[in-house]
């Protein structure tokens, strides 16, 4: 479209000059020492034009010469340029694919030919990450250390740095070394949301509570932690911090900073009434909890508020029962209002909370409490039975099916007895058959007989006195055979030995 439009206002001015020179039929004279030159004035505004132009591309032809050597330079910057791009897009590419060990090898090859400090620290920087993932981490630290040589005094290249070393070192578990690298950049005034995100997670790492908390706060505000996520941080931070301050001091400042939303959370609720009572403070600690209460009935305050001072039970009690009216099938309310009652030794009142609690839900705990109210009450067989089923629910006791007898046991198959005389069949003696414990040898057929009809009177007097039913005791006994025995050899009898008279 331009060149249209300097084409047009060409050939107007051209119509436009050769009417003006037609019509003013001029000469132009023109003298130099004793040199006189006329011409007419068409021919010499014609002469001016092609001067102008012969001039005008005389300086562009020597222009194009003298910047010969530019476009050479800027020529090898394009080609270098191209180069490094392509190296850095290879590596990045590998580093994102997981192949980390050639993607060090690429980006370690750009650092080493780049002539760009940016490049160069961009190249350190990725192929560090890639160390990083390959457990290399002495190498990691030294391209670290390249880096930063080649970001000279460039602030933002030293800010990129600090903040990839410091995630580096964080994924390892650093925390103090990441840390080292951070603190500089919030000291120079650095408020980015990554920079800050590092920040939290140094501090977290190292329990630092108080800093976790304000800058989970900051965070919070500023749309980069998710409201779920910051009222937990938040919620563990500042109960760690009120515990740990407890007796140091400080944390009555911190109670005081802390929002309304903020003191009602389960954790920093229980951590203040504790602080509270630690310090002696017990209306602030039963407040406390008061205002942490309603808003959930958390069963952790809710136990919490019902272990109370004696002093206390009187305001706990009339603010729990008030609380039973609103919720009157509240299992952990009510066991909570039992075990004031118990505390305040109200012992009525208590003993119906408790069985109310206990026809909602059951709970060891509950029992536990019945019982010693029951033995308070001196009735030792319902503090009995109380504790009985506590340990029945606490424990998860098996229920055992109804008691069954085993069949009577068959010794036909029982396996034999290995022993000098060879495999014998044990008798109801524990000895080998035919074996005769006083003599040390085989014994009669008659002996034996006699033995076997006392041993069974003794077996059936000791069943009799341990089994008052009437069953037989060998029914006790399991009379599967033993897998792998074969049939027991005969019992070869060996004649007694001669004795020598003296």
């Amino acid at each position: 479209m331009r060149t249209w439009l300097w084409t047009l206002v060409l050939l107007t001015a051209a119509v436009v000059l050769a009417v003006v020179l037609r019509e003013n039929s001029g000469h132009v004279l023109i003298l130099v020492n004793d040199w006189r030159l006329q011409v007419s004035l068409a021919f010499a505004v014609v002469s001016l034009l092609g001067l102008f132009i012969c001039m005008h591309w005389a300086l562009r032809f020597s222009s194009w010469l003298t910047g010969i050597p530019t476009r050479v330079r800027g020529w090898n910057s394009r080609r270098r340029v191209k180069r490094d791009q392509e190296l850095l897009e290879q590596g990045w590419t590998e580093l994102l694919e997981g192949r980390y060990s050639h993607a060090e090898k690429d980006l370690t090859k750009l650092f080493d030919r780049s002539k760009d400090s940016s490049r160069q620290v961009l190249a350190a920087l990725s192929a560090a990450r890639a160390a990083h993932a390959l457990g290399e981490f002495d190498r990691r630290n030294h391209l670290i250390h390249l880096a930063k040589e080649k970001s000279s005094d460039d602030s933002a290249l030293k800010e990129a740095i600090a903040t990839a070393a410091a995630d580096l070192y964080l994924d390892q578990g650093l925390a103090q070394q990441a840390l080292d690298e951070l603190l500089p950049l919030q000291e120079s005034g650095a408020r980015h949301i990554h920079t800050l995100r590092l920040l939290l997670r140094a501090y977290r790492q190292l329990n630092r509570h108080e800093q976790v908390f304000g800058l989970a706060r900051t965070l919070n505000r500023r749309g980069a932690l998710h409201d779920t996520e910051a009222r937990q941080i938040i919620e563990i931070a500042a109960a760690a911090y009120l515990r740990e301050t407890t007796h140091t001091g400080g944390w009555q400042s911190f109670w005081k900073g802390l929002k309304t939303e903020e003191r009602t959370l389960t954790d920093v609720a229980l951590a203040g009434a504790a602080a509270f009572e630690a310090n002696g403070l017990l209306d602030e600690a039963s407040r406390a909890l008061e205002q942490a209460i309603p808003p959930a009935f958390d069963p952790r305050l809710l136990a919490a508020y019902s272990r109370a001072e004696p002093s206390q039970v009187k305001r706990r009690l009339e603010k729990a029962e008030a609380w039973v009216q609103s919720r009157p099938h509240d299992a952990e309310l009510l066991a909570s209002v039992g075990n004031l009652c118990l505390i305040g030794q109200i012992w009525g009142q208590a003993e119906n909370y408790l069985s109310r609690s206990l026809a909602k839900r059951a709970d060891a705990r509950v029992h536990v409490l019945l019982g010693s109210l029951y033995d308070k009450l001196n009735r030792p067989q319902d503090a009995a039975a109380q504790w009985r089923m506590a340990t029945a629910v606490g424990a998860a006791l098996p229920v055992l099916a109804a008691d069954s007898l085993l069949p009577v046991a068959d010794t036909e198959a029982d396996p034999g007895v290995l022993h000098a005389e060879g495999l014998s069949y044990l008798s109801d003696t524990g000895f080998p058959a035919n074996w005769d414990q006083d003599t040390g040898g085989p014994i009669s057929g008659d002996r034996a007989g006699t033995m076997a009809q006392d041993i069974h009177r003794t077996v059936s007097t000791v069943s009799d006195v341990n089994d008052p039913t009437g069953r037989n005791f060998e029914e006790y006994f399991d009379s599967a055979p033993v897998v792998g025995l074969g049939e027991p050899a005969p019992v070869t009898t060996l004649p007694p030995l001669p004795v020598k008279k003296v």
